[in-house]
């Protein structure tokens, strides 16, 4: 029987405690995808990386990606064929790598990928965020073809935006119940609260046992 698998794609310098890939990674079991070299990350060797992980699974996968890993996402669709496989894309937080003050270790990245998306996607974005702006989001959203996906004040949806596990983030990936409205993050820096009761995680079979 075909397993079905997350794969969890993070940014540059990776995910570390308290990240909710981290998180997921812990309590779901999902699977990191693992780079040679996280400080000086290579376009060509990411992607390359990222085709291996897919080629290994036997199921179906969705991609949870965050920060640069968003246009890892990008840049092996432009080139894989096995974009087929792919039921769903979390794009959260994607940097603005246009921006002139880019960390030069990311130089390699400043031409982004920008065709449509061959699979559903969603991204998702904070409105202060330090990396991209809602409009460059937006944006970004337009040209990879992605449900766009704005949750407020979260800063780069990471460790330090106070998601915790991140329960509404799994359940875009996953697909929320028709209806429902997924809440805000709780961002303590921000001080904001969430806007309404939590959705329970969705499950899909063969993937969350």
């Amino acid at each position: 029987m075909a397993t079905s698998r997350i794969l969890l794609l993070p940014g540059w310098q990776n995910s570390g405690p308290g990240h909710w890939q981290t998180l997921w990674e812990a309590q779901w079991g999902d699977l990191r995808v693992e780079q040679h070299d996280w400080q000086h990350p290579l376009r060509g060797d990411w992607t390359t990386r990222l085709e291996e992980v897919v080629q290994q699974q036997d199921g179906p996968v969705w991609l949870a990606a965050h920060s640069l890993g968003c246009h890892l996402v990008a840049a092996w669709a432009a080139v894989s064929r096995n974009t087929h496989r792919v039921q769903h894309a979390l794009l959260a937080a994607p940097p603005d790598v246009g921006q002139p003050d880019l960390p030069p270790q990311l130089h390699r990245w400043t031409v982004p990928v920008l065709g449509q998306l061959p699979f559903a996607a969603t991204l998702v974005a904070s409105s202060n965020d330090p990396f991209c702006s809602l409009d460059a989001a937006e944006k970004l959203a337009r040209h990879w073809g992605a449900a766009f996906h704005p949750i407020g004040p979260c800063g780069h949806i990471n460790a330090e935006s106070g998601l915790g596990a991140w329960p509404q983030g799994r359940a875009l990936l996953l697909g929320s119940p028709p209806g429902s409205t997924l809440r805000v993050c709780a961002n303590p820096l921000a001080g904001g609260e969430p806007s309404g009761p939590a959705e329970p995680v969705p499950r899909v079979p063969g993937l969350d046992a």
